[in-house]
């Protein structure tokens, strides 16, 4: 059973952060420049307050007429934050992505940031588990 560990040694422990303060233009910019589709929120001392995601700017931003140049990350970041631990299990971080409707997930170890995690890492090492088995099971049949 592959656990949170298993997935940020593949993918890599980088995660990308923007300052509470800075503007939200300042996170589309690196969020388009990394490729990437969250960010994670840090205060001046590098505490994580928040997660923004390209969502939180079409919902908050763009559909209230509101200017990327002028608004703080803070002012459309998701507050409530939810982190898991690298000995959290794919399945108990899909139950948590399909409850709470987040599609990333911080990683936290004794306070401190080790990556993050996104609902496709999670499917991809559902699918890779799913793989392995079904090959497993086929040779054991055709052995037999």
């Amino acid at each position: 059973m592959k656990i949170v560990k298993d997935i940020l040694q593949e993918k890599g422990t980088e995660v990308h952060t923007v300052e509470q303060h800075e503007s939200v233009y300042t996170a589309l910019k690196k969020l388009a420049e990394k490729n990437i589709g969250a960010l994670v929120v840090t205060d001046e001392h590098g505490t994580v307050v928040g997660l923004m995601s390209e969502r939180d700017y079409a919902r908050k931003i763009i559909l209230k007429g509101m200017s990327s140049l002028d608004t703080p990350v803070n002012a459309i970041m998701e507050k409530t934050m939810y982190f898991i631990q690298p000995e959290n299990t794919v399945e108990e971080c899909m139950a948590l992505v399909t409850e709470i409707r987040h599609r990333h997930l911080p990683v936290l170890k004794d306070g401190e940031l080790l990556g993050l995690v996104s609902i496709g890492d999670l499917v991809k090492a559902t699918i890779e588990e799913k793989e392995f088995l079904i090959n497993q099971l086929t040779n054991y049949i055709k052995s037999g």
